[in-house]
């Protein structure tokens, strides 16, 4: 197995915000699986530039779930970038994290077979389960694999196996809705859009609802268009009254909004804005 302190930002590519800065400071084609839905007849499916939550690894019989905790859960993506010059020495584009460590490295799809290389990862210290459940992740990711797609209920699931039966399993990672999602802007700031053109929430301090209405532009892009915003009136310190004033600012008539993953940006003007992250 190949690994190195030195992991750069373009192999970790696939990795959220917060891993990436801890990552980028340390210094220490597209191909296609097997896919059933319910005993459907198989079909090609995509499996490169999709994000995929590790569930668990099998190793020699023997599984090792993915511990089940918010945190773990919003952190691990696997994805997969290939690259027809695959022939760094640092990783390349695919990886992302299993909830600690970042990840990244070559990869290479040709029909059902998947061929991931040139493994390299930060090296945090992670407490067990979630310690040694990356372990046999990392041991078992790198090499040749045969990828099984099956779909039930909407709900994909990716498995590759290498030669001698160990596997992983991944199930999609969906984006969160955009509506019913607490988002959160910030200490104690969240905001939650609902079905009924209503909006709920904390400005860090004061909590406020009013009305806002969704426009989609494409799937995960469009307007949203805020009522004026009622508020309580508690007083709070100059610093939090500060960012509950900016807030508010923003989260006033109409904005555009991105949402990217986890992440939901919404752009008042050209540099107001704030990036929520879903809880």
């Amino acid at each position: 197995m190949k690994r190195t302190t030195r992991v750069t930002c373009a192999a970790l590519a696939a990795v959220g915000t917060t891993l990436l800065a801890a990552a980028c400071g340390t210094e220490s084609g597209s191909g296609s699986g097997s896919v059933t839905d319910r005993g459907k007849a198989s079909r090609p499916a995509d499996i490169k530039d999709v994000e995929w939550l590790p569930q668990k690894v099998t190793v020699k019989g023997k599984e090792y779930v993915l511990p089940k905790d918010a945190k773990t859960a919003q952190d691990a993506r696997i994805v997969f970038k290939p690259d027809a010059d695959a022939s760094r020495e640092d990783g390349g584009e695919s990886g992302g994290s299993v909830g600690c460590n970042s990840i990244g490295a070559d990869s290479e799809i040709d029909g059902d077979t998947v061929r991931i290389t040139d493994l390299v990862q930060t090296l945090i210290g992670c407490p067990d389960p979630l310690g040694e459940f990356e372990a046999r992740f990392v041991d078992v990711f790198q090499g040749t694999h045969t990828a099984k797609v099956t779909a039930r209920n909407g709900v994909s699931t990716l498995t590759l196996t290498r030669p001698g039966g160990d596997s992983i399993t991944f199930r999609e990672k969906k984006p969160p809705a955009l509506k019913g999602t607490r988002w959160s802007l910030g200490e104690n700031a969240y905001l939650t859009l609902t079905r009924n053109n209503t909006v709920t929430g904390s400005l860090g301090c004061n909590t406020f609802h009013g009305s806002a209405t969704v426009k989609n532009g494409t799937d995960k892009d469009g307007t949203i268009e805020f009522g004026p915003l009622a508020t309580t009136r508690m007083m709070c310190a100059g610093p939090v009254m500060k960012t509950e004033r900016e807030l508010a600012g923003i989260l006033d008539g109409k904005v555009s909004y991105q949402q990217k993953h986890d992440s939901l940006k919404i752009t008042k003007a050209p540099g107001k804005s704030v990036t929520a992250h879903a809880e």
